[in-house]
C-alpha cells in the first residue's frame, strides 16, 4: 500500500503582504503530478487546508480544483486543522464521489476509510479543540482540558474499532504538536489550559501516524514501533522556515510490516534568506537579488533611508529590522526603565537598550534639559 502524505497548505495565506496564491497553485499542481507519477492508492492531507476559518473565494476554488484533480488518480482523505473551520471545510462531504473523503466531524472519529480491499484502515482525526471535543468524547468521566486528554480519548475509539479488524494495517491522521517536534514561528499556537503537546505514545500500536501542524518535515521519536511523521508545509510560510527543504512524503506499508518514507522535494517560488550586518555590508555584493529577504541592520545608529536603500539592493525585500550590535532584546530592560527614579537614569537605560552602548554625557544633558522644559522636573 502506497500513499502520499501532505499537510498545511494554508491556502489564502500571504507572506509579509505578498500574495502567495500563484505559488500555491503551482505547488499543488506539482503534488497532483507526483500523485499521478507515483501510482499511490491514496493522498492524505493532514489539516490546515486553509489559512483561516473564512478563506477567500480564490482559495476555495483552488482547493476544489485540486481535490478534483487528485481524485482522478487516487482516493483523497482530508481532515481539518486548527486554522480551518471544520464545518466549512467539511460542507457537502456526504455528496462527494467515493474517492473524496472529507472527515472533519467529531462523530466520524473511529470510523475508518478502508483501502486496498480492507487491507488498511485509515482513521482521520480532525483537529480536536479541547473545549468542545472533551464534551463530545467524554465517557463516564469528564476529560481534562488538554490536547493530550482529547486525543487519548479519540485514540480509544480508534483502538476499539481496530480490535474488530484483526490483521489489518492501521494509519491515523492527526493535527497536533507531538512531543519532540520542532516548531517555527509560522504555526499558530494551540495552547489550551496551558497544555499544547501530545505524547508520542498516545498513538502506540498504529503502523503510521500522518501528522500535520508543524511546518518542517520531521519524525518525532516514539517508544513503540509506531512511525510518526510530519510531512511539513509545501511552501515556506515564514523566515523561520528559510532553511527548510519543502516536500511531500511517499509512504509505503510493506507486506512484512515495515514502513518506508521517501520525501519528494517541492520547488519553491523564490529563495528565502535571512541576512544581518551593517548597512554597508548588506548593500555590498550581488547575491540574493531574486530572493525574499529579511534583513537585520546592525549599525551603531539608525541609517538614513534604510529601507529604501535595501529595497534597491534587494527588489523582493520583505522585512527590515534595526538591531544595533550588543543591543539588549526588547523588553528585557523595560522593568528597570519603568521604575527608574531619575529621568537621567531612564534616558541612560533607554539608550543602552536600543543602541547597545552607553549614552554620552551630552546626550543625557540634552534629555534632562528637554525633560525639564516639558515640565517634568
Amino acid at each position: 500500500m502506497r500513499f502520499l502524505h501532505t499537510s498545511d497548505w494554508h491556502l489564502g495565506r500571504t507572506l509579509h503582504g505578498v500574495d502567495l496564491l500563484a505559488a500555491q497553485k503551482a505547488v499543488l499542481a506539482r503534488i497532483v503530478e507526483i500523485t499521478a507519477e507515483s501510482d499511490v492508492d491514496a493522498v492524505i492531507v493532514a489539516g490546515d487546508v486553509y489559512d483561516r476559518a473564512v478563506p477567500p473565494v480564490e482559495a476555495v476554488t483552488l482547493f476544489s480544483t485540486t481535490l478534483a484533480a487528485l481524485a482522478e488518480h487516487a482516493t483523497v482523505i482530508v481532515t481539518s486543522g486548527n486554522h480551518d473551520s471544520a464545518i466549512r471545510l467539511g460542507f457537502g462531504a456526504e455528496l462527494f464521489r467515493d474517492r473524496i473523503k472529507l472527515r472533519t466531524s467529531l462523530a466520524d472519529i473511529g470510523r475508518p476509510v478502508l483501502l486496498g480491499g480492507e487491507a488498511v484502515a485509515v482513521y482521520p482525526l480532525p483537529y480536536l479543540d479541547p473545549d468542545s471535543a472533551r464534551l463530545a468524547l467524554a465517557g463516564d468521566e469528564p476529560l481534562p482540558r488538554s490536547h493530550q486528554g482529547v486525543l487519548a480519548a479519540a485514540m480509544q475509539r480508534v483502538r476499539a474499532d481496530l480490535a474488530r479488524r484483526p490483521g489489518i494495517r492501521s494509519v491515523v491522521i492527526g493535527h497536533a504538536f507531538v512531543v519532540g517536534g520542532v516548531a517555527s514561528d509560522s504555526e499558530r499556537s494551540i495552547v489550551v489550559g496551558g497544555v499544547d503537546s501530545v505524547a508520542a505514545e498516545t498513538f502506540a500500536g498504529i503502523d503510521y501516524v500522518a501528522l500535520g501542524h508543524l511546518h518542517g518535515r520531521q519524525q518525532p521519536r516514539s517508544g513503540s514501533d509506531t512511525v510518526l511523521h510530519y510531512s511539513g508545509s509545501p511552501l515556506r510560510y515564514s523566515f523561520a522556515e528559510a532553511a527548510q527543504t519543502k516536500s511531500v512524503t511517499l509512504v509505503e506499508l510493506a507486506t512484512d510490516g515495515g514502513v518506508t518514507l521517501q520525501p519528494v522535494p517541492l520547488a519553491q517560488p523564490r529563495e528565502m534568506v535571512v541576512l544581518a550586518g551593517s548597512l554597508a555590508e548588506l548593500l555590498a555584493g550581488t547575491e540574493h537579488e531574486g530572493a525574499w529577504v529579511s534583513a537585520t541592520v546592525t549599525d551603531r545608529s539608525r541609517p538614513d533611508a534604510m529601507f529604501d536603500r535595501l529595497k534597491q539592493r534587494f527588489p523582493h525585500l520583505l522585512r527590515v529590522e534595526f538591531r544595533p550590535l550588543g543591543a539588549e532584546p526588547a523588553g528585557l530592560a523595560a522593568d528597570r526603565s519603568a521604575v527608574a527614579a531619575h529621568p537621567r537614569q531612564l534616558a541612560q537605560d533607554f539608550i543602552q537598550q536600543v543602541s547597545g552602548v552607553s549614552a554620552e554625557p551630552a546626550e543625557l544633558d540634552l534629555f534632562e534639559h528637554a525633560f525639564a522644559a516639558a515640565g517634568g522636573g
